[in-house]
């Protein structure tokens, strides 16, 4: 297990910085950066030349990505246009996000994994029947209809929430975090009802109901963990996909988290702070792919690493 973990982690710094290097090269030629500065008005030649010295953009772009990665391993993101150090403005949206990503994920395991396993015990029951068709209304409707229909009725008509996140507690993140998991929900019932309907006709199922062990130790120790692995399997690469997809969700609760800065960096041409975060979810979703190869072992035992 220990050479298997050394040997992803070394996977891991090409991927790592391919990555980086790929969103540098795209953030940079999204747009000028300094016009966005300027506003409305167009920069003075003179303005234009002193911000580019200032932030670095006079410099190729290579000479820029290497300054930027020496910078990060030192634990430095560079500024915002706004003055601001990158690491102050993730110091107060990542905490924020993460309170939002761990209570959608939670939503996804306790309702999914919950309505998948009925479903798949009961295939082609009308409970199965139901669950499936407001699985596929779930997919179809947008994460922003589903989040403005929910803050129109529980927050403006309703008064049961704040239609408006203002201190970012879980109590406060209760319902976002619901919206911000509602596709993904829907996929882990559909996976967890597919394998468990799969599963069940297996031998080892067979051979444990044969053996009269109880019909909720069969479905737990035996159906259920073999059942998992392409449940966690979406989980783990959902976990950096909902704290990077949260611009919706975020935007209309008004939640100043992940997703808000990285709409007003792009909305501004922020690269410095568009890149910085992007980086840091990057290594999120290397560090989530790694815990869920890792998790194999533990939910199938005959998975060995060597």
């Amino acid at each position: 297990m220990g050479r298997y973990v050394v040997r992803r982690l070394l996977q891991m710094i090409p991927v790592f910085i391919g990555s980086t290097l790929l969103i540098f090269l795209m953030v940079n030629v999204m747009g000028d950066p300094i016009a966005g500065l300027c506003g409305e008005r167009a920069c003075d030649p003179a303005t234009a030349a002193q911000l580019k010295r200032e932030f670095g953009l006079d410099k190729p772009v290579w000479q820029q990505y290497l300054t930027y990665m020496g910078n990060v391993f030192t634990g430095n993101f560079g500024t915002a246009f706004n003055g601001q150090p990158v690491t102050e403005l993730m110091a107060t949206a990542f905490p924020v996000t993460i309170r939002l990503t761990v209570v959608a994920i939670l939503f996804e395991i306790v309702i999914g994994i919950t309505l998948g396993v009925v479903t798949g015990m009961r295939r082609g029951h009308p409970v199965d029947t139901s669950v499936l068709l407001f699985t596929l209304v779930v997919i179809s409707v947008p994460t922003f209809v589903t989040g403005l229909l929910l803050q129109l009725l529980l927050g403006i008509r309703w008064h049961w929430i704040s239609p408006s996140v203002r201190y970012g507690t879980i109590d406060e993140l209760i319902v976002p975090g619901l919206v911000l998991a509602s596709v993904s929900l829907a996929y882990v019932t559909r996976l967890t009802r597919t394998s468990i309907a799969e599963n069940k006709r297996s031998d080892y199922v067979r051979t444990a109901v044969a053996k009269g062990l109880p019909r909720r130790r069969v479905i737990v120790r035996h159906l259920l963990r073999n059942s998992l692995i392409p449940v966690v399997t979406f989980i783990g690469a959902d976990i950096g996909a909902l704290m990077g997809g949260a611009i919706a969700t975020e935007r209309i609760f008004n939640i100043h988290g992940v997703g808000f800065q990285l709409y007003q960096g792009i909305l501004r041409q922020n690269t410095q702070t568009v890149v910085g975060f992007v980086t840091v979810l990057v290594l999120v979703f290397l560090v989530a792919n790694l815990l869920v190869d890792l998790l194999y072992a533990v939910l199938d035992p005959r998975i060995r690493y060597a």
